[in-house]
């Protein structure tokens, strides 16, 4: 036996804010969308990832996550986002550097305190 995926939910406010760091900023598409129960869901899909997004003010004000992306293209990512979308870098990990645990690394930040940190392996 074997897991092959994790798919995290993260939960939003307002699911607009997500949508928009997720398929504006980063190119995943949507993939289903349901805005007609109490708390909208969506799904979110690129390459192998795959991300649920749940609108749900409670949880949204409980749950501040932090995603990791891996990528093998860090500074394709890093320069697609600089030149569209600099206002979203995270002010502390605005530009890619090298971690000590040997990453690659640096990191956006959506107007609900969600971090996404893209890494690639050094």
């Amino acid at each position: 036996m074997q897991f092959t995926k994790l798919i995290p939910t993260i939960f939003y406010s307002d699911m607009s804010v997500g949508l928009q760091l997720f398929v504006d900023i980063l190119g995943f598409e949507l993939a289903y969308r349901d805005d007609t129960g109490d708390q909208p869901f969506g799904i979110i899909k690129r390459d192998t990832l795959v991300i649920h997004l749940v609108e749900n003010r409670e949880w949204a004000q409980k749950d501040r996550p932090q995603v990791r992306l891996e990528t093998d293209d860090i500074e394709a990512v890093y320069q697609q986002v600089k030149e569209r979308h600099p206002e979203w870098l995270h002010p502390n990990a605005d530009e890619v550097r090298l971690q000590p645990w040997g990453a690659l690394e640096f990191a956006l930040r959506d107007a609900e305190d969600v971090c996404v940190i893209i890494q690639q392996p050094a």
